[in-house]
């Protein structure tokens, strides 16, 4: 008897399942402290709650599904998930600039959300078709692979949000690396990215990146015309960032600015980042305690229960409950990276690999946002930030996470 209850475990991810239960719980415990005292505020708390139950609900049926099924609905997922992005351009409701909404019974639906798993879903599938994964470092591959990301970010770029935009390009890396694209793509896919980062904070800095991805490109040892291409992008990336910069909206370099210094528009753009920065560190290593945090309890960052919740944690749990919440979210993506590699279903291993790699995403630049070093784009903390459509979509990939982890050892 004893050895049958233990069997049962052998093909549930119980682990994934309590970390998901531990964060998801934290998130609501810090929307209502986020939400307390305001009668019309405290909807989100309720609708958070109802959400995350029936999320769990589907998480779990989700794990049960066999794979084949999920594989062959991947491409209408997708289909649908495009149809979406198209309509809420048309009759969305645009909501700080971004028309990304629609209304459903006072449910604000972001399809971009969505999106994002009906993404992963048609790559893996593409790539994977009766087991045999295609080889991403053919050039056509690699373009068509690519374009099933870049149809859904243009669309998203209309939408007038830059930020999940950036999301979903930031996306392929996670699905290259998963797909198996060769150390040197990804390095040429990665230090322009770096050096235009250098080039607009420090020239100085971006000069010595430079001399090292030569020296790099030599030890990697491929042709002189391929290596001579990617240096070429990395010089055009540092020497055309500041061009580009000049190409944004005023608010979005705003923005960016604020990162260096937020006192430079401390009224506007800076003052998000400020009063995230001082809730925070009043918080001190304990933290003020539950529903004590002045920052919070006196709404000085305004709608703190979505993108900025982390700030709220940092004031009233301090440094001690911050430091937890990234370290179960880092178990969890160990977790998530781990069972994706080691799994012999290689359709299910890249959507594994790739979930895991946007949670990743998610929480550096989140928590980069309400710290200061990233700009603020507007991205969700995975499972914490209130919004429905992200907590069904972040529980929706959680379950396809427990299904590779149910069906490891068996191939379409």
């Amino acid at each position: 008897m004893k050895n049958k209850k233990f069997k049962i475990f052998e093909k549930f991810d119980i682990l994934t399942l309590i970390l998901a239960l531990l964060i998801t719980a934290l998130g609501i415990i810090s929307i209502y402290s986020a939400t307390h005292g305001n009668t019309s505020d405290i909807d989100f708390f309720t609708k958070q709650l109802i959400f995350a139950i029936a999320g769990f609900i589907i998480v779990i049926t989700v794990s049960y599904i066999q794979p084949r099924y999920i594989a062959l609905t991947s491409y209408y997922i997708y289909g649908f998930a495009i149809i979406l992005l198209v309509l809420v351009l048309l009759v969305g409701k645009t909501i700080n600039g971004n028309k990304s909404w629609f209304y459903i019974a006072g449910y604000g639906i972001q399809p971009s959300e969505f999106a994002k798993m009906a993404t992963i879903l048609a790559v893996s599938f593409y790539l994977n078709k009766g087991n045999e994964r295609k080889d991403i470092n053919e050039l056509p591959v690699l373009m068509k692979a690519s374009a099933f990301v870049i149809l859904p970010t243009l669309l998203i770029k209309l939408q007038n949000d830059t930020g999940t935009a950036i999301i979903f390009l930031a996306m392929l890396l996670p699905i290259y690396w998963g797909a198996g694209l060769s150390p040197f793509m990804l390095f040429s896919l990665i230090t322009p990215i770096i050096v235009a980062v250098l080039a607009f904070f420090n020239p100085f800095l971006s000069y010595i990146a430079l001399v090292l991805v030569a020296v790099s490109l030599f030890f990697f040892k491929r042709n002189l015309f391929a290596s001579l291409i990617v240096l070429a992008v990395n010089i055009i990336a540092g020497f055309s960032v500041n061009f580009l910069f000049s190409r944004l909206e005023i608010y979005q370099q705003k923005r960016i600015l604020a990162v260096i210094d937020p006192a430079t528009d401390p009224l506007a753009s800076g003052y998000n980042v400020i009063q995230s920065k001082v809730a925070i560190g009043s918080g001190g290593l304990f933290g003020k305690g539950f529903l004590q945090g002045t920052q919070t309890q006196l709404r000085f960052i305004p709608e703190q229960w979505t993108d900025f919740i982390f700030c709220m944690i940092g004031e009233e749990f301090g440094f001690i409950g911050a430091v937890l919440l990234i370290l179960l979210y880092t178990v969890l993506i160990i977790r998530i990276l781990y069972a994706g590699v080691t799994s012999a279903n290689s359709y299910l291993s890249l959507i594994t690999v790739s979930i895991g790699g946007l949670f990743l995403i998610h929480l550096l630049i989140n928590v980069g946002m309400t710290i200061g070093i990233m700009p603020v784009i507007g991205i969700p903390l995975p499972l914490v930030s209130y919004g429905v459509s992200s907590l069904l979509t972040f529980l929706l990939m959680l379950g396809l996470v427990m299904n590779n982890y149910r069906f490891r050892t068996k191939v379409l």
